[in-house]
């Protein structure tokens, strides 16, 4: 199977920006059309996406384009946050009739994971939000888009960026969304107590979550009060048991290398990958470069691979779809025929 990415960039978001990015991706992989495409453009495009949808279709060759705006853009060639520009993957499509086993690609615009969104058949993409997004080469009014990849197979590899400070302990007393202690200690105590030394005079926040379970999303902490309870970004039960978790780059990086190992098959090589991060992470996690996708070309050279940055990440987890922050995902899809 033939497929191959294209990166463009620009000064102004113009439909050009779409179309070049499509012939690129024709042209690495060898084919003079596409049977479908993936695009995803900055959000400088929000008030000129249509325009530059058609312009990628009109390249490629075929209506089934799909995608949305996003907060940031790669390929496996490099990355872009700050500039107008357009990424496609193209590929000819593989023997429908061999079924597959691929997640449904996901796209919205909502704060939110959509309600209809959350059980079913397994989910896996971005949401970013006030995105545009786009399904067979048209705007999407609903701010959701979404395609199942018939012919092939997916891996996927999940990294959510967390390290756990210490043991599991229970929430001993809550108000709606605070948690006031923890443990037999104020709940900003209790954070303290699980702290390195050089980071307990002041607890960076932004990067500390609580957890549940180490499979599940983290759980934001969105302030610290004065009477030592933190204002969570969602409401936790008396009696639960949680966990203090920090992100910090060198532990993130390592477990985005173990979790893309841990796919690597020798016989089954990808054909190409999508990755779905968060703009909290990648170049302004790590200090000017993704080592989430120097992990990936390590792991996976040669591969074409898509992605972009966004708010939150859907991915399937226990059963059902769950909505991710601060997590790489990325999927790995190779044609079912044998």
């Amino acid at each position: 199977m033939k497929a191959a990415t294209g990166l463009v960039t620009g000064h102004r978001p113009t439909p050009e920006l779409a179309q070049e990015a499509v012939r690129m991706a024709l042209s690495e992989a060898g084919l003079s059309r596409a049977d479908n495409v993936i695009l995803f453009l900055s959000r400088d495009f929000i008030r000129h996406a249509q325009p530059a949808i058609l312009a990628a279709a009109r390249a490629a060759g075929c209506l089934s384009v799909h995608g949305c705006t996003a907060s940031g853009l790669l390929t496996e060639r490099g990355w872009q946050l700050d500039q107008p520009a357009a990424a496609a993957l193209v590929f000819a499509a593989p023997d429908a009739k061999a079924g597959g086993d691929s997640p449904i690609l996901s796209f919205s615009g909502h704060s939110r994971l959509p309600f209809d969104w959350q059980a079913g058949a397994p989910r896996a993409g971005l949401i970013d939000s006030d995105a545009v997004t786009w399904a067979h080469g048209r705007t999407t009014d609903n701010g959701c888009a979404e395609i199942r990849l018939p012919g092939l197979n997916a891996r996927l590899a999940r990294a959510s960026g967390l390290r756990l400070l210490g043991d599991a302990l229970a929430a001993e007393q809550c108000r709606g969304y605070e948690l006031v202690r923890v443990g037999g200690h104020r709940a900003i105590d209790s954070l303290t107590r699980t702290l390195p030394p050089e980071l307990r005079d002041q607890p960076p926040l932004h990067q500390i979550a609580v957890v549940r379970h180490p499979d599940e999303p983290g759980i934001a902490i969105l302030s610290a009060n004065g009477d030592g309870s933190l204002l969570l970004a969602e409401a936790l039960n008396e009696g639960e048991t949680i966990a203090w978790a920090i992100r910090q780059p060198l532990a993130a990086e390592q477990e985005m290398r173990t979790a893309l190992n841990a796919t690597v098959s020798p016989k089954n090589r990808p054909n190409f990958a999508l990755m779905f991060s968060c703009i909290g992470r990648g170049p302004l996690f790590y200090g000017n470069d993704d080592r989430d996708l120097l992990a990936f070309r390590e792991a996976f050279p040669d591969t074409p691979l898509l992605g972009a940055y966004g708010a939150g990440q859907i991915a399937p987890q226990a059963g059902r779809n769950r909505l991710f922050h601060n997590t790489a995902l990325t999927l790995l899809f190779e044609s079912a025929h044998v």
